[in-house]
């Protein structure tokens, strides 16, 4: 009896995570594009992911663009034909304070934008990034190795679009927020829902609240703001954006079995 029971100890001390973790007991697969707030040493889309029971895609390098992105897609190396058969979301989390809903430049189709970018354009590197995976995922359907071939639309193209991390970087969160009600996309509003605002200062303090949290300033208009999140998982804004992200994405994901 006692051997017996020591069998089912030890299967479930190392049997059972082992498959837990497993690839093929995962549900949906998420691609996060996006930089210094993105990257894997935040924690947030990570802990979201488990918590989704996501296989998580982060393409995030700290100090890249918008149009960084734009030349990743372009050049075949945001993700493979595979990821991208099996991709879920796309989400886009490139948040520099710069207004990304401009029309002024904007090309009627993905491939009417000369490549490779530079920043003088955000708006227009979002509109590349937007049409070109729409369009990457529609043409699914004539590709013979692709599950969604022989379908009428091809791939659903979720694109999930993301505030800053608090309401300090207004040019930016309001654009995004006219960017996604123009093409009709979810918008995780991080902003909204980190528990405190710009518009009043900490009470004890004096000075913006998101300084408490965050491992580095930044000025806008003059006023100093926290700049980058305290990292790791451990992090109080680490686990309250991964709330946030999974409130939200399961509003959008599709339900599995």
């Amino acid at each position: 009896m006692m051997k017996k029971w020591l069998l089912s100890l030890l299967l479930l001390l190392f049997v059972l995570p082992g498959r837990a973790a497993s690839p093929d007991s995962l549900k949906y697969t998420i691609l996060l594009s996006g930089a210094s707030f993105a990257v894997s040493q935040n924690g947030w889309f990570e802990i979201a992911c488990r918590e989704l029971g996501a296989r998580p895609l982060n393409r995030a390098i700290g100090g890249e663009s918008i149009a960084d992105t734009a030349n990743r897609m372009a050049d075949g190396t945001l993700w493979s034909a595979e990821e991208l058969d099996a991709m879920d979301a796309f989400v886009i989390m490139q948040v520099h304070n710069r207004d990304v809903f401009n029309p002024g430049g904007l090309k009627e189709r993905y491939t009417d934008y000369a490549v490779p970018f530079d920043r003088s354009n955000y708006a227009a590197a979002f509109d590349y990034v937007i049409k070109r995976y729409i369009t990457a995922c529609y043409e699914l359907k004539d590709n013979p190795a692709s599950k969604y071939y022989g379908t009428p639309a091809g791939k659903p193209a979720v694109i999930v679009l993301c505030t800053d991390w608090h309401d300090g970087r207004v040019l930016y969160n309001d654009s995004v927020r006219r960017l996604a009600a123009k093409w009709g996309l979810p918008l995780v509003e991080f902003d909204r829902w980190i528990g405190f605002s710009r518009n009043t200062p900490h009470p004890v303090t004096g000075t913006q609240t998101s300084l408490l949290h965050a491992q580095d300033t930044q000025t806008i208009e003059g006023v100093t703001y926290g700049w980058h999140p305290q990292r790791g998982e451990d992090k109080y804004i680490q686990q309250r954006m991964a709330a946030i992200f999974v409130e939200t994405m399961r509003r959008i994901l599709p339900l599995r079995p």
